[in-house]
């Protein structure tokens, strides 16, 4: 990313200010629904709100720059205090946040087909394009069924209470598990197309292509 940065600066700028959109959007959903289901954590960090300062990660920046993916700030929630129980409430939590990403896609998604037609200059729909396909990706990404990643919460908030108990255990080992899912993309030839594929392809449908 810091080469394309020297070699193409609007191109840097259009998939920062995309990362930033989709990540701000995806952590104040967060923050949102669980305030809404009644506990006010978030609302008393600041996190109810679309300042990007108040969700994004330094390192989560940094990695933006180096690797072309960051991530947010966690949004820190309080499961005991969420209506519907502590697993269901949770997963509705965690829901959440991919969920904001797919309607921002699907907002977009006329704008960028309009654009596209001819009434809006090509730097402008690339940057919608890209805003679209990242806000997917992140919300492909983040379902992935593995803690801390929000489709781990999904996944116990759809399971029966005590096997959700046994689940919750999982989460001790979550950052191990997500250092080993990194490597897995990073190393196995072919393992970015489980996520860039539905990416794509979602993408040419939102399109039209």
């Amino acid at each position: 990313m810091l080469l394309r940065l020297a070699q193409d600066p609007q191109l840097f700028l259009i998939v920062a200010i995309a990362f930033v959109i989709a990540i701000t959007l995806h952590e104040a959903s967060h923050a949102l629904v669980a305030t809404w289901l009644g506990d006010d954590l978030p609302r008393l960090q600041g996190r109810v709100t679309l300042n990007p300062l108040r969700h994004l990660d330094f390192l989560g920046t940094v990695m933006i720059l180096i690797a072309s993916f960051g991530w947010g700030r966690p949004v820190l929630v309080n499961p005991y205090r969420l209506r519907f129980g502590s697993h269901r409430g949770m997963a509705l939590v965690a829901a959440a946040g991919p969920a904001s990403n797919v309607a921002l896609a699907l907002v977009l998604a006329p704008v960028a087909r309009e654009l596209a037609s001819g009434s809006g200059t090509d730097l402008i729909t690339v940057a919608v394009v890209l805003i679209i396909q990242l806000n997917l990706f992140l919300a492909v990404f983040n379902l992935i069924p593995l803690p801390p990643l929000d489709g781990f919460s999904v996944l116990i908030g759809l399971v029966p209470r005590d096997a959700a108990n046994r689940l919750d255990g999982f989460r001790r080992y979550g950052p191990g598990l997500l250092i080993g899912l990194f490597l897995l993309i990073a190393i196995v030839p072919g393992a970015t197309g489980i996520i860039s594929g539905p990416v794509l392809g979602a993408t040419r449908l939102l399109l039209g292509g």
